[in-house]
């Protein structure tokens, strides 16, 4: 910056002001003062700028990706809304590695992220070792976070949807309805599951023990426990799948079984991916506002950012019956037959 006001015939506060574009500076000024940034091929120093100002405009993540395009698609709104509202995002995967976990997130804090954004499954936080020495450090948990640390939380209403989706099996005619739900020791997935529970005794419907199945919320997790689902001597009429993506291999279980959805077994799914309309059928599943999840968290995170002492908040998104082609109904089916 001295070079370029040397070279200009300026001050360097006078540079400073028409690369930040912070105050008037006259035209003939300006001109002498750009003409001598192409000259010297000057970029400002964004590491220089940030430890002055105290502020980086990042935004650090910790996400758990997979194989579910869930998560590509939550982060894909969060990398938006933090372009909208003129922010870097640093994106770590940790793979549901905790030493990844912690290894990722030093990282972040040490690049001096202005706030964090946790999406990760593990089971436990983040190292208290690491996030004592940064005490004051914004931090908003999305969706999938099952720990407690403080905090903002922005999450899916899972209990409701898991209603939701049974109850619309049981108004469809279905008495025999299965569930293949998520890893319990995610509280999202626990919930859907009890969804479906509630829903199932309220309408006085008899649960099969060996109706009701855990897996891992990947593609694999849904082939494999529709597969026993379909070995059983009394298989279900109808099954609640907890996410899309297990929905996507109970589809190929149920293919490869000679069966057809919805004609011969009514499947709904969780979450509506993108690639759930484009199924054959498309699939019926309950909506989770991830664009809208994504930028709430960005927004929630700005504002503490801003109000770092306020209360903590905890923001629940409602999901949404979506109804296409992968579910019949089950009395009229038996009529036609």
């Amino acid at each position: 910056m001295k070079d370029v006001a040397r070279l200009a015939g300026v001050s360097t506060s006078t540079v400073s002001h028409v690369i930040n574009n912070n105050r008037y500076v006259s035209e003939g000024i300006r001109k002498k003062v750009n003409e001598a940034i192409e000259t010297l091929n000057y970029a400002p120093s964004a590491l220089a700028r940030s430890l002055k100002m105290n502020c980086t405009h990042t935004i650090g993540m910790l996400v758990t990706a997979s194989s579910n395009p869930f998560y590509a698609e939550v982060v894909r709104g969060v990398e938006r809304s933090c372009y909208e509202k003129g922010y870097s995002l640093i994106l770590c995967n940790t793979e549901g590695d905790y030493e990844r976990m912690d290894s990722s997130l030093e990282t972040l804090l040490q690049k001096r992220v202005d706030g964090l954004l946790l999406m990760s499954t593990e089971a436990r936080a983040p190292s208290h070792e690491v996030l004592n020495r940064y005490p004051r450090l914004p931090m908003v948990m999305m969706d999938w976070s099952p720990f407690e640390y403080g905090g903002d939380i922005i999450q899916d209403n899972s209990l409701l949807g898991g209603e939701i989706a049974t109850n619309y099996l049981v108004e469809k005619g279905f008495t025999e309805i299965a569930c293949i739900a998520g890893p319990q020791d995610k509280l999202p997935a626990k919930h859907r599951l009890q969804g479906y529970y509630n829903a199932m005794q309220k309408a006085g419907l008899t649960i099969r023990e060996e109706f009701v199945l855990t897996s891992d919320f990947e593609f694999a997790g849904g082939f494999s426990s529709m597969q026993k689902l379909l070995s059983l001597p009394v298989r279900p009429q109808a099954v609640f799948t907890c996410n899309d993506a297990m929905a996507v291999g109970a589809y190929q279980a149920i293919y490869q079984k000679g069966l057809r959805v919805p004609y011969d077994i009514s499947i709904i799914g969780y979450d509506d991916i993108d690639l759930a309309s484009y199924m054959i059928p498309p699939l019926s599943t309950i909506h989770q506002p991830k664009d809208e999840l994504g930028k709430l968290a960005v927004s929630q995170l700005l504002h503490r950012m801003e109000n770092i002492d306020a209360d903590d908040n905890v923001l629940v998104l409602t999901p949404k019956l979506i109804e296409r082609g992968s579910v019949s109904n089950f009395v009229k089916s038996r009529q036609e037959d």
